[in-house]
């Protein structure tokens, strides 16, 4: 009993960090940034566009406890070939903070 009780304990504190929580503040500002950057020319929270949907990219990541600074490079740097033949542009201009946030953001997003 002692056993299950921990493997479901450490199963939800990975699901906890794969995930990171974000404050309904937090969370407004990121979807403002999406929409002043651009972000939604190309994304949408639950269907591909031009790019892949939001809700896919942290379905994508979900695993992976390095994703909110690897989308942050992303997003910084551009990518290309991770989603198809469409190439994301950088965002150079945007700050490391408001990067990052748009990152974690991105993780929250579920269909």
């Amino acid at each position: 009993m002692k056993k299950i009780t921990l493997i479901l304990m450490m199963a939800c504190t990975q699901a906890a960090m794969a995930a990171p929580a974000l404050s309904a503040k937090e969370a407004a500002v990121a979807n403002e940034l999406a929409k002043n950057n651009g972000c939604f020319s190309c994304h949408a929270l639950d269907e591909k566009i031009v790019g892949p949907a939001y809700s896919k990219v942290a379905a994508k990541y979900s695993d992976d406890k390095d994703a909110a600074a690897s989308l942050a490079q992303s997003i910084r740097n551009g990518s290309a070939g991770k989603w198809g033949r469409a190439a994301m542009p950088p965002h150079a201009s945007m700050s490391q903070d408001d990067i990052n946030l748009l990152a974690r953001w991105v993780l929250t997003i579920q269909k």
